[in-house]
């Protein structure tokens, strides 16, 4: 029995493209950092392979489209969908720009790399940094970003909820930030914070999440689908 199939809800995750913060390693939260001209050829890239009638993400079965509202995202959100999808979508009422998904708050770390926040640690004689268990100094903690998650997660859900068992999908899709779609993906697989869990995501790139059997108490990762004959 498979899995997952065409009437099993997905849940996209989009990261938004390159910014000269992604190149360089700083840690970018709340700042608003354009994308590059590159980022920008990555995310409209994105949206012309994966997104439009018949593709992976088609829209007229996105139930709902949440959005960071970094600069960035928008931007990124824009170029996936276009100009008309997007159009049609707002004017729906599909689309939610909400601070549940924006990037993890870095406090006193904005803007530095991981070899500035530890050398700044060391200084203050601190040890080796784990976001994961301590969060950032006078930025978020674990637990406040494990809040919003878990909010935005209980959202989709209800939304798709009553689909996992048949009828047309109510895909979503999610646009945001590389670290906080990592922790969005630990808490879509109910682990806690500090699991250690490693996960890679490309700017510009697309992940996809769904429930296993059909099971809105079984979340799962969506490591691979096929896709039909185009001819």
């Amino acid at each position: 029995m498979s899995d997952a199939n065409a009437t099993t809800p997905r849940v996209f995750i989009a990261r938004h493209g390159e910014t000269e913060w992604t190149i360089s390693g700083q840690c970018t939260g709340n700042a608003e950092i354009p994308l590059t001209e590159n980022g920008k050829k990555q995310s409209q890239g994105t949206g012309k392979m994966l997104v439009g009638a018949g593709k992976l993400i088609d829209p007229a079965l996105l139930a709902h489209v949440f959005c960071s509202p970094r600069n960035r995202a928008v931007d990124t959100l824009d170029l996936l969908l276009g100009e008309d999808t997007k159009a049609r979508l707002e004017a729906d009422g599909k689309i939610t720009i909400t601070e549940d998904i924006t990037e993890w708050d870095y406090g006193k770390y904005e803007g530095l790399t991981p070899g500035q926040i530890k050398e700044r640690r060391k200084e203050q004689g601190k040890g080796k940094w784990n976001i994961w268990v301590e969060g950032c100094e006078d930025g978020e903690n674990p637990d406040q970003v494990k809040e919003r998650l878990d909010r935005l997660i209980g959202e989709i859900q209800k939304i798709q909820e009553p689909f996992v068992n048949g009828g047309t999908a109510p895909d979503v899709m999610v646009v945001a930030h590389g670290h906080i779609l990592r922790a969005f993906v630990k808490r879509w697989l109910k682990y806690p914070m500090d699991f250690e869990f490693t996960m890679m995501m490309e700017p510009g790139a697309i992940g996809i999440l769904s429930y296993a059997h059909h099971n809105i108490e079984e979340p799962a990762i969506l490591v691979g689908m096929a896709f039909p004959d185009a001819a």
